[in-house]
């Protein structure tokens, strides 16, 4: 189904917006492309276009930047003892995140035995960077796949110490948007690993070696993609607290407001002059869950549940979970010159797909803020996709999270389960979960948000859906295939995805959601 785009109602900062509490009506379907991001965005996160023009500095800045931090040579046991000055330039942290994107260069042979160039791979050695704390790979073609190993490590900020090499998932194109879609084919998509958490940082080191081809003959190595860059993300500050905002405990006006009214009345709500024109426009999607500008959208009983589902999705079955408490955007300090100005929906959501973020483990929940806008700015500047690519997200401590833009309550097209995004929601555990436990709070948090998202489209978490292939790599395009409501990214991809300790929990998982919502 092709997806729904519906542009983003423009909202001046102290003006004052009437807002229907119902759904809003979708409007035409527009047409998406690397032209309609924002055609300007703030200092703080400048530029937009095709991803070789999308890079916070030039690449001469960025190894002038190398070139005034000392790069080390490879395996250089010396390090600097601290961070070098930086002259005049503020903390990307005091502003709203940054990217640094620097090319990749090709690696000294090993030493312990003799390969062909192509075998040793391309790398940076040891070097100074701006502050920084998630790190990834990205590549020029979006169809081409990395066929190796990418390890990096890092010297935390004003620190002496280097980290051992951490691996970085590689596979990362399983999580994408549909083949043939308006955002794959916007012209701005690249190829990329999986970003990786590393904490606050301003050393890094990375090499990325090729995979043999034949592991007798190590020279005869898979060529590695074209265009390799490391992307260092700073996530920026966090959002200062709002007292006021989002803390009602329900709704302007009550579902029982509408009993005997098919059409729902409008109330006039004042922008906060902390919103800007995009930042209302994605609170504006939720303003019949909770305030405009709202921080987090509260939880409700199941009774209120129930009331509501009858106002934000007309038809809903009455199994249903109790709302679960949600953070909005604006809550994890979502910056909305980001993302492409249109949301994109579906027709319903028949499925959810969990998935980890295989961004590390090594982050405390007080940091899953700072993980997600890291995460959030890598898939839009460094991958070149139009939003976040996750309807949801879900922390190590069970605190749920709203991802892309265009309403937690709506059928919102996401770019999280390659060939089967349409009619679906994905979810992902932020962290890596192939041999370490999911915490019982994450798994427990799942089951409460499919429980209210499924629940809202009349899917029964413990049932099988038939799901139709956008073409997936491993199921052709227009296949029809039969899968649980609560899947895991493997279920639909050749992919570890989500870690085999993740996904031996499904099946709690389902039990759990179908008991909330009542069967």
């Amino acid at each position: 189904m092709r997806a729904l785009l519906v542009t983003s109602v423009g909202i001046t900062c102290a003006a004052a917006l009437t807002l229907p509490l119902a759904a809003p009506a979708l409007s035409a379907p527009a047409a998406h492309s690397a032209s309609a991001r924002p055609p300007s965005l703030s200092p703080e996160s400048p530029g937009s276009g095709p991803p070789s023009a999308r890079t916070e500095a030039a690449p001469d800045e960025a190894n002038e930047a190398d070139r005034e931090g000392g790069a080390g040579e490879g395996g250089a046991l010396e390090v600097p003892e601290a961070a070098p000055p930086r002259t005049g330039e503020p903390r990307a942290a005091e502003l709203a995140g940054s990217t640094q994107s620097l090319p990749l260069e090709p690696l000294a042979a090993p030493s312990d035995r003799s390969v062909g160039p192509a075998a040793s791979g391309q790398g940076l050695d040891r070097r100074t960077a701006r502050p920084f704390s998630l790190v990834g790979v990205v590549w020029d073609d979006a169809e081409a796949e990395l066929h190796g190993t990418v390890q990096v490590r890092t010297r935390a900020t004003g620190g002496t110490s280097w980290s051992d090499w951490q691996d970085v998932e590689t596979h990362n194109a399983e999580h994408a948007a549909d083949p043939g879609s308006a955002e794959r084919e916007s012209g701005a998509v690249r190829g990329s690993t999986a970003p990786l958490w590393v904490g606050d940082s301003d050393g890094v080191e990375v090499r990325v070696r090729p995979e043999a081809a034949d592991p007798q003959h190590q020279a005869a190595a898979v060529p590695l993609p074209a265009g390799l860059r490391l992307e260092l993300v700073d996530p920026g500050a966090d959002p200062a607290p709002e007292p006021g905002l989002g803390a009602s405990p329900g709704r302007t006006v009550t579902p029982a407001a509408f009993a005997g009214n098919p059409v729902p009345p409008t109330v006039t709500t004042a922008v906060p002059e902390v919103l800007t024109a995009e930042s209302a426009a994605t609170s504006a999607v939720n303003a019949d869950l909770a305030p405009l500008g709202a921080a987090v959208i509260p939880a409700l009983t199941k009774a209120e549940t129930e009331e509501e589902a009858a106002i934000v999705a007309a038809g809903a079955k009455p199994y249903i979970g109790p709302r679960p408490k949600i953070i909005t955007r604006k809550g994890w300090g979502a910056d909305e010159k980001l993302r492409e100005r249109n949301f994109a929906y579906t027709k319903s959501v028949k499925a959810a797909f969990v998935h980890h973020s295989a961004t590390g483990n090594n982050y405390t929940c007080k940091q899953a803020p700072s993980v997600l806008r890291s995460i959030y700015r890598y898939h839009v500047k460094s991958s070149g996709w139009r939003d976040f690519g996750y309807n949801f997200a879900v922390d190590k401590c069970g605190n749920i999270y709203e991802g892309r833009a265009g309403g937690v309550a709506k059928a919102v097209l996401g770019a999280h389960t390659l060939g089967f995004n349409t009619n679906t929601m994905g979810v992902a555990v932020l962290g890596t979960y192939s041999s370490t436990n999911p915490p019982a709070a994450a798994v427990t948090a799942v089951s409460k948000l499919t429980a209210w998202k499924l629940g809202l489209f009349g899917a029964n978490p413990k049932g099988k859906v038939t799901l139709v292939s956008g073409g997936s790599g491993k199921y052709a395009k227009g296949k029809k295939v039969k899968m649980n409501v609560i899947s895991g990214h493997r279920n639909a991809f050749a992919t570890e995805c989500p870690g085999a300790r993740l996904y031996k929990k499904l099946g709690k998982a389902r039990t759990s959601s179908a008991k909330l919502q009542g069967r």
